[in-house]
């Protein structure tokens, strides 16, 4: 009996030794190495301007001013370690009071009614770091953007135009302007028309 529990527990040992190198070791790497196949994915998409590091595709971040256009709101302020949703019900006060004070923000900085401002620049997305804005937002940051960067209200909205993508695979999602790319293309127009 006992020499059978030593042979079980020998065996028990030598399969975790070879699941912990299969899926410890030799499959992490191999995602890896695949990932590296297919250009960055794994190192976040990083976009680089002169080499050096502005953002990333895939991670939002804040845009402050008003020289650029507006990221939604973040439940985690920007912290892609506290990434996740407020977790505020529909009916949550606290939530409803964060929205109108940012829809009354939003309507008075954008020179707008607050029945104008879209949900996407009232609420955050759930994982609090979206790169991405609704093609209604970026509209109505159109006028602000040109007049803080001395550039023509029909540039800036060609720009929004440009940068607007429609649903995946044509129904997919909803359309949506990633807000790093918009912004380097506001700074590229910025640095032309100077």
């Amino acid at each position: 009996m006992i020499q059978q529990l030593s042979r079980q527990g020998v065996a028990a040992l030598r399969l975790l030794a070879v699941m912990t190198v299969v899926l410890g070791v030799l499959y992490p790497a191999s995602v890896w190495a695949v990932g590296q196949a297919f250009g960055g994915r794994p190192d976040g998409q990083l976009v680089k301007v002169d080499g050096r590091t502005v953002g990333s595709r895939l991670i939002g971040q804040d845009f402050s001013g008003s020289t650029w256009f507006h990221s939604r709101p973040s439940a985690g302020d920007w912290d892609g370690l506290a990434s996740a949703p407020s977790n505020l019900g529909p009916s949550n006060p606290e939530l409803l009071k964060a929205i109108e004070d940012r829809r009354a923000a939003v309507a008075a900085e954008e020179g707008v009614d607050p029945s104008d401002v879209p949900p996407d620049a009232l609420t955050t997305s759930a994982s609090g770091l979206d790169p991405y804005i609704s093609p209604e937002y970026a509209r109505i940051q159109v006028d602000r953007v040109a007049r803080q960067n001395d550039l023509s209200r029909a540039v800036v909205a060609r720009l929004v135009a440009d940068h607007a993508q429609g649903r995946q695979l044509g129904f997919l999602g909803e359309p949506k302007v990633d807000v790093l790319d918009l912004n380097l293309a506001v700074r590229s127009a910025v640095e032309g028309a100077h």
